[in-house]
């Protein structure tokens, strides 16, 4: 099956956690609340009723996304690959702006995972694309909206 999506191991934890989280707490509670408003009679003008199956299609909708996603797929654990300094799925990869001498360090992950705010890019934005491939010490240019960017690789992580 080709169209396997990279995850982190800290991302597969994060969306079994909430699975576990959906199935084990949540679903009982929806299904509780369903059946405490049932017991108050006409479903028609039942205001508890109706936002209670609302929130057991949203929660069994978000179940059947992240079993999806989880059946599809592949974790790459980089804490045990080799350290070659090749930018990889999962490294943690420091870079410096050849212009501005700015430092910044992102880490490559899926797209699920990705949060630019904690420094996690997605594997397919174009800053991980220029990178991905390239190694210590090279230059990877970066395709932005206001022109292209040059960024060093000072330090490939596998952390």
């Amino acid at each position: 099956m080709s169209d396997r999506v990279p995850m982190t191991k800290a991302g597969e934890a994060a969306l079994r956690a909430e699975l576990n989280k959906l199935k084990g707490e949540d679903r009982p509670r929806i299904v509780q609340a369903i059946a405490e408003a049932r017991e108050h009679g006409d479903l028609k003008e039942n205001a508890e009723y109706h936002a209670a199956r609302e929130q057991q299609g949203f929660c069994e909708g978000r179940i059947q996304e992240i079993e999806g996603k989880l059946s599809n797929s592949i974790v790459i654990d980089v804490a045990t690959m080799p350290v070659t300094g090749k930018v990889i799925f999962g490294v943690t990869v420091q870079l410096i702006n050849c212009e501005t001498e700015a430092e910044v360090t992102y880490k490559i992950v899926g797209e699920d995972e990705a949060d630019v705010s904690k420094g996690m890019i997605s594997v397919t934005s174009p800053i991980a694309r220029a990178l991905i491939g390239k190694e210590e010490g090279d230059v990877a240019i970066v395709k932005a909206p206001s022109g292209d960017i040059e960024y060093e690789i000072e330090k490939v992580s596998h952390i």
